[in-house]
Formats: structure tokens, sequence, C-alpha cells
């Protein structure tokens, strides 16, 4: 079969970085599904750019209803070309389940240069917020309990180390390439490191806002001249961590109360606090982190930012 792809004449076209826009998988991932495995054929203008017509946008949605399901990128290479069928397939090796142990097994054997191999293939192949969702945000959680019973100080802060050069590195272009609100995110005082942050900044900057990320806790005393002097349009607290009751109940509502920006938290905090009344000055964004940050764009709307 040809892989060039062929439309009528009077076919609308997209480029990709509209395309990316409408489905939400970035321009890195669509590439690698039409140059890895065949996923999708746009067409090319006469200098080589991308265009995509409406079926092609239609084909990308049916990609992503597949490996929401958990059905791998090979599987999805395989069955895009049969004809429809009436559900959309059950997957067939636990795709996810499989390389969520692989990501564990080669952060406890602090296995740096497989992380870092997993870590960008899995942001070619899937959608952000399907990896966060589906293997990164699992595993964080699933070490962090490990960590709290049995601590290994090189396996945390290898991983960190990994995840804040990485991360970092893709902030600071996108960073540039945007005009976006600043979203000033940094972690509480009770957890132990910026893992929960580091994920929420990746997603933030996937949507489209500045970031600036902080590795450790901001104390709230600085926390107003920090919002001034950056400024920021939101604060963003991560922690993974259940936090101090007198921080949470009082020190942190005070603090939100005097700033003219929104104050959002989330991470497995808001799964540890889940059964407590909140406070009307903190917003709880959950600890679904794709879903946290999808609940910005409101708030910023509401503070008349956007």
């Amino acid at each position: 079969m040809s892989n060039k792809a062929t439309h009528p004449h009077d076919t609308p076209l997209y480029p990709i970085r509209e395309v990316s826009r409408l489905t939400g998988v970035n321009s890195v991932t669509l590439r690698a599904w039409e140059r890895r495995y065949g996923l999708i054929r746009p067409q090319r203008t006469p200098k080589g750019h991308r265009l995509y017509a409406q079926d092609d946008i239609a084909r990308i949605e049916r990609i992503l209803q597949w490996l929401n399901r958990g059905v791998s990128v090979s599987q999805v290479a395989e069955l895009i070309n049969q004809p429809e069928a009436v559900e959309t397939p059950a997957p067939a090796n636990h795709d996810w389940e499989s390389q969520r142990r692989q990501l564990m097994t080669l952060v406890n054997a602090l296995d740096v240069q497989q992380i870092e191999a997993l870590y960008h293939q899995s942001l070619a192949l899937y959608p952000l917020n399907t990896v966060i969702s589906e293997l990164w945000q699992p595993v964080i959680q699933m070490l962090e309990t490990d960590w709290q019973e049995t601590p290994d100080t090189a396996a945390r802060l290898t991983l960190e180390a990994l995840l804040r050069s990485q991360i970092g590195i893709r902030l600071h272009y996108a960073n540039q390439a945007t005009r976006g609100p600043l979203v000033l995110i940094t972690p509480m005082p009770d957890d132990p490191g910026p893992l929960w942050g580091l994920m929420a900044a990746l997603l933030a900057s996937d949507q489209g806002y500045r970031v600036q990320l902080l590795d450790r806790s901001l104390p709230l005393a600085a926390l107003t001249g920090a919002v001034t002097r950056l400024r920021a349009s939101m604060v963003l607290l991560a922690s993974g961590q259940r936090e101090d009751d007198a921080y949470m109940q009082q020190t942190l509502p005070e603090t939100a109360a005097t700033l003219d920006v929104p104050v959002g938290i989330c991470g497995d905090i808001a799964r540890r606090r889940q059964d407590e009344p909140g406070d009307e000055r903190l917003h709880h964004l959950g600890d679904e982190l794709p879903r946290a940050v999808a609940r910005l764009r409101p708030l910023l709307r509401e503070a008349r930012v956007l």
C-alpha cells in the first residue's frame, strides 16, 4: 500500500500545529505515529510540510480510543487498517501494565540510560495525558508507597535528577515559544521531592502555559513576593504526602487569601484528604494530574487572566 495519502482537491487541510490543537496529540507524537508505524499518512506541501484532512483527524481520534484502553501502539498499527469493528478491541497484552513493571524495575536498578530511553519513547508514541495517567503517575505512586516502607534515597534522587534534567529542557524551550500565563509550581513542605511537581509542570507546559517550577517548597512568607516578581497568574502546589493539618487548615488558606491569583493543590495529597472539607480559598484540583491541570483554564478564566 502506498504511504501517500490522497484526498479530493476541495478537502480542507490542516497543518500539524492545528491538528495537535484539535486532537491534543503533540506534533512529536504525530510524526512518530507516521514514521515508525504508518498510522497516519498526511499530504505534504512542496516544501515538505504536513497537511492533514478531516479523515486523518478522525483516524487520530480512533487511535486515541484504542490507546486510552491500553492497546499498544504496535497493536493499533495492526488493527487500524482492518474493517471497522462494532466495538473497540480489548488490549491483548496489558501493555501499560508491562511498561509500569518495566519502569519500576529500571528505577530500582538505577538504570539511568534505560529510564531516559523509556521516557523519550513514551512521550514520542503516546499523548502526554495518556502517558502520565497510565505510566508515570501510577509508577510514582507505587514508588512513593514503597519508599515510605523502605526508603531508597539513591533511587529517588536518581529519578528526580533525570526527570528534572529532561523536563527542565522541555520547559526552557516551551517557555520561550509561548506567551501563555505563567504558572508557579512548587512542592509542599512535607513532600520529599519534586516528582509530582515535575509531572504537573510537564502537563501545564503542554497546555500552553509558561511554567516556573521550584524544586523545593517555597516558604509561604515568600510566596506573595514570588508571585509579584515572577508575574505569576496561578500558584500550583503539589504533594504526594498528607501534609501537616495546621498548614493545610490554617496557614495555607490564610496565605492564599492574601494573593491576587488562584491557588491550586494537586497530587496524591488530594486522595489523602479527599474526605475532609475543603477551603474556598484553595482549589483542590484532584490527584489525577491530567484532570487537575485541565482545571487550571476555568480558574484562570474566572480570574480574568484568559
